[in-house]
């Protein structure tokens, strides 16, 4: 099984990840704000991954430390669960639509850390959410699992959404990604590492 789990301690949170790849889509998530574990619960469904995710942070401050304290922690353990990568796929794409909102998302699960994100959020929060912090989840999975990862909103005008679309389309792309090939012989890399 490849699955992984990660903790993380800090003045400003305590946060506790259990990831399974090759999973069913079961979750488990507590991070404190709804909107977040709802985005979790759609990434794990729809990637097919096994999810468990609890956070108790500093929600008197606001959001931003939980989210990307759960980004940081799911790298992690996206990285450990993918071991040494013989086999894989390595990328991933898809463009996903929800109602009017359109997402693009491609990533290389190349050990090379890179955040491209163009997403345009018109609304600063989404409950108590605040958006800026998509961002900052992206970008804290993307350099703690090594992932070059392109996130492009083709348009959309509700703010749920888009962000809707971006964790429906992330899971959709890292499963597609950490597929098992019988075919790739080795790591899929001419450098014979990822």
């Amino acid at each position: 099984m490849r699955q992984a789990a990660v903790e993380r301690n800090t003045n400003e949170t305590n946060v506790r990840v259990s990831l399974a790849i090759d999973g069913a889509g079961k979750t488990d998530i507590n991070t404190g704000v709804g909107f977040l574990d709802h985005m979790l619960a759609l990434f794990a469904a729809h990637g097919q991954f096994d999810l468990s995710v609890f956070c108790k942070g500093d929600l008197y401050v606001d959001c931003h430390h939980s989210v990307e304290d759960v980004g940081i922690a799911l790298g992690q353990a996206l990285l450990q669960a993918a071991g040494d990568k013989r086999g894989i796929a390595r990328y991933g794409n898809i463009t996903l639509p929800m109602d009017e909102a359109l997402v693009s998302v491609c990533l290389d699960f190349s050990g090379r850390p890179y955040l491209v994100y163009n997403v345009d959020l018109p609304s600063p929060s989404v409950g108590n959410f605040d958006t800026e912090t998509v961002e900052d989840f992206f970008r804290a999975v993307a350099v703690n699992a090594g992932l070059t990862l392109h996130i492009n909103m083709v348009y959309g005008k509700n703010t749920h959404h888009i962000i809707e679309a971006c964790f429906k389309a992330f899971g959709r792309t890292l499963s597609a990604a950490l597929k098992v090939d019988p075919e790739i012989k080795g790591v899929p890399s001419t450098k014979g590492m990822l």
